[in-house]
């Protein structure tokens, strides 16, 4: 089971600017494949995403220096080990780079030769890299629960132009029946979000994440006013068949101490933006909520986590906590969040990842495997990911065939388990 070649080269990804894409074959001839993600809007402690920097291609982010370490300084140093030993592997990257964040290689260099190793050793165990990802780490879960779509249906902030200041609005999906009928039923009020805004003379151009993104939009409590709306004319109960969602990604607003509310043409302190959110997690059937604070505003964090607690409400970390086991025990010591986004570019391998995950899950928090926003791939990792951990939703937008093939691969393991898999449903957050 030893590793015999490493090879990477640069893609596209869903931004028109590159990443990367790395094969692993072992002795045996057996091959993985993977493709690594990063985010346009990205927290300050996440691991590096090295670009070329050379501004006659690609504007700078072209990836030929992340390829050229893998190629060069990772692939020497795992050609010939046990590809078995996942957390060896990784281990020896962390090693080799001998930085905190990943900066020296790159942790899209990295996360490329973790992930396609896992996918190589899975395919050679004959395995689908859910059943692997279990069987390397020797997660005690024995049980199947797949996770909840979260559906990116508005976005505004830096995924797309003159719309909401705040970045994600999303559909969540939390029926018992499958994870096909949630998909449906979320699909199909996202249809009819685009009549309703249409109707209220909004543009439905999407964004970066397959969501709608109109401009001109009054307030940035409309988009909620239009989902819960989109739902009903579905003929759904809002918080029974569907709930929603909040991501603001407020450290992207966030200025001198102040939030800025541009859509609102006002500015607001952490006190007076909790009490606005407030309002809203009181009028609609909110689900969770992620990054409604700065990144490193923990004291305000806490404060923000009574309230959603108050109301029932997952406060999931995402900016704040990086998929970084570090910052997520900070975050638990704190008592500022119950649940984590989880990203695998965020922290750079897949064992860094589950050992994360596996935190979260000692102390009874909700994990949720997420896309990215404006480079992500056709890599369907994070699906496996979620479905190995029991995560209570994965997080992904509606269109783009980046964004469907995650909800492709869902379906396709549900097919795959039958009935030895039950839909997470409404017990998202209990399931650990």
């Amino acid at each position: 089971m030893n590793i015999k070649s490493i090879h990477a080269y640069e893609i596209i990804s869903s931004g028109g600017t590159p990443s990367l894409e790395v094969k692993v074959e072992l002795n045996s001839g057996t091959v993985g494949i993977a493709s690594v993600p990063y985010g346009a809007s990205a927290g300050s402690f996440e691991a590096y995403v090295l670009f070329d920097g050379d501004k006659a291609r690609y504007k700078g982010k072209g990836m030929f220096k992340a390829v050229a370490n893998i190629n060069e300084k990772i692939a020497p140093e795992l050609v010939g080990q046990d590809a078995d030993d996942q957390r060896s592997i990784d281990g020896k990257m962390s090693i080799l780079d001998g930085t905190e964040n990943k900066s020296n290689l790159g942790g899209n260099a990295i996360l490329g030769a973790s992930l396609a190793v896992a996918h190589a050793t899975a395919n050679e165990h004959k395995l689908p890299l859910y059943q692997w990802i279990r069987k390397s780490f020797d997660l005690k879960i024995t049980d199947f629960r797949l996770p909840n779509p979260m559906i990116v249906s508005i976005e505004g902030g830096k995924h797309a132009d003159n719309s909401t200041d705040l970045q994600e609005y999303l559909l969540s999906p939390i029926g018992n029946i499958s994870v096909r009928e949630n998909i449906r039923m979320g699909i199909e009020t996202y249809f009819n979000l685009k009549e309703i805004l249409a109707e209220n003379n909004y543009s439905t151009n999407v964004g970066n994440e397959g969501a709608f993104a109109p401009d001109g939009i009054v307030n940035n409590e409309k988009p909620l006013q239009m989902m819960f709306e989109a739902i009903t004319r579905t003929g759904l109960t809002p918080g029974k068949d569907i709930g929603l969602s909040i991501d603001a990604a407020a450290n992207e607003f966030f200025k001198n101490d102040m939030y800025h509310l541009n859509v609102e043409n006002r500015q607001v302190s952490a006190p007076e933006l909790m009490t606005y959110f407030e309002t809203w997690l009181q009028k609609y059937p909110i689900l969770t909520v992620e990054d409604m604070l700065a990144e490193d505003a923990w004291a305000d964090w806490t404060i923000f986590n009574t309230i959603t607690q108050k109301y029932g409400i997952s406060n999931i970390g995402d900016d704040l906590t990086v998929t970084n086991t570090k910052r997520l025990q900070k975050a638990i010591d704190a008592k500022a969040i119950t649940a984590i986004l989880i990203k695998l570019n965020q922290i750079g391998t897949l064992t860094e990842t589950v050992d994360c995950c596996t935190l979260a899950r000692e102390h009874g928090m909700m994990t949720v495997p997420s896309h990215r926003g404006g480079g992500e791939t056709n890599d369907t990792s994070m699906v496996d990911l979620a479905v190995a951990l029991n995560s209570g939703f994965i997080k992904v937008g509606p269109t783009r065939g980046e964004r469907v093939s995650k909800y492709n691969r869902l379906l396709e393991i549900e097919r795959e388990l039958g009935d030895k898999a039950k839909p997470m449903g409404n017990a998202f957050n209990q399931i650990f």
